[in-house]
C-alpha cells in the first residue's frame, strides 16, 4: 500500500499510522526524466482542475449542486475533477459561471 507524498515534512515521516512504510511516490517517480516531462506537459490541466476542486470546495458545493448550476450531469463533473475528461472552452466557460468566476487563459 502506497501513500503519495508531497510535502518534505511527510517525506521525512516513514511510517503511516497502520505502520506501513510509506514512500513518497511523486518524487521517485519524478526521477524519470520521461515522466517528469510528462508531468510538465499536463501541468496546466493539473493546475486548472486543483483550482475548480479548491473554488467548489471553498463554496461548500458538491459536485451534484455544481452540476446542477452547469446544466449537467454529476459524473460529467467527477470526470473533470479526477483528469479523465479533456473538457471543451465552452465546457470551461460554464464551469466557471457556476462557480461565481470568470475564466482567463493566457499564453506565455
Amino acid at each position: 500500500m502506497f501513500k503519495i507524498l508531497c510535502s518534505p515534512r511527510e517525506a521525512k515521516n516513514q511510517y503511516g499510522v497502520s505502520g506501513f512504510p510509506r514512500i513518497c511516490l511523486k518524487q521517485e517517480l519524478l526521477k524519470n526524466k520521461k515522466f517528469a516531462v510528462e508531468v510538465k506537459e499536463l501541468e496546466p490541466e493539473f493546475e486548472m482542475v486543483r483550482q475548480i476542486i479548491r473554488a467548489r470546495i471553498d463554496q461548500n458545493l458538491s459536485q451534484a449542486e455544481l452540476a446542477r448550476r452547469v446544466g449537467t450531469r454529476q459524473s460529467n463533473i467527477s470526470r473533470l475533477e479526477s483528469g479523465d475528461y479533456n473538457p471543451s472552452l465552452q465546457f470551461l466557460k460554464k464551469i466557471a459561471g457556476g462557480l461565481g468566476k470568470h475564466l482567463h487563459i493566457s499564453l506565455k
